[in-house]
């Protein structure tokens, strides 16, 4: 489901680019100091908002970028820190879906094949995302003729 949805995205917007698709969708972006949280996902009186730590370097910006547009997409109501915080709500099911959104998102298959022949652990550590991660984008990606 969520590789559809992504496949969609980037064929009504033509990039991949989660800065670029969250300003067309008129996300709010606001990139501040966050301390230890890499980035968060709100939404209030109808306005998406995604919050970046601006202490990340550039690859971990953009993966937490597609994560929280993961958010923004899946699940637009949901207020994961109010969640967090108020509520006895399991919201590791959100996490992982906006995960997967976000490697989905990011590592398209031409990518895949250029690193043809490496093994999961070599793409996670190749891509900085975790092992999980790899074996679900691999599992979506089209088998090979």
């Amino acid at each position: 489901m969520v590789h559809q949805i992504v496949s969609r995205l980037v064929r009504r917007y033509g990039t991949r680019d989660p800065f670029e698709i969250a300003r067309l969708r008129h996300i709010i972006l606001i990139t501040e100091p966050l301390g230890s949280i890499r980035g968060y996902y709100s939404c209030s009186y109808r306005h998406q908002v995604i919050h970046l730590n601006s202490n990340l370097e550039e690859n971990q910006l953009r993966f937490t970028c597609a994560h929280e547009l993961g958010h923004a997409i899946l699940h637009p109501k949901a207020n994961t820190p109010f969640l967090r915080q108020n509520t006895l709500f399991p919201i590791s099911r959100y996490e992982w879906e906006a995960s997967r959104f976000a490697v989905c998102l990011l590592i398209d298959d031409s990518t895949l094949e250029e690193y043809d022949g490496c093994t999961i652990p070599q793409l996670a550590q190749a891509f900085g995302v975790s092992p999980e991660l790899i074996a679900y984008r691999l599992k979506k990606r089209p088998p090979q003729s």
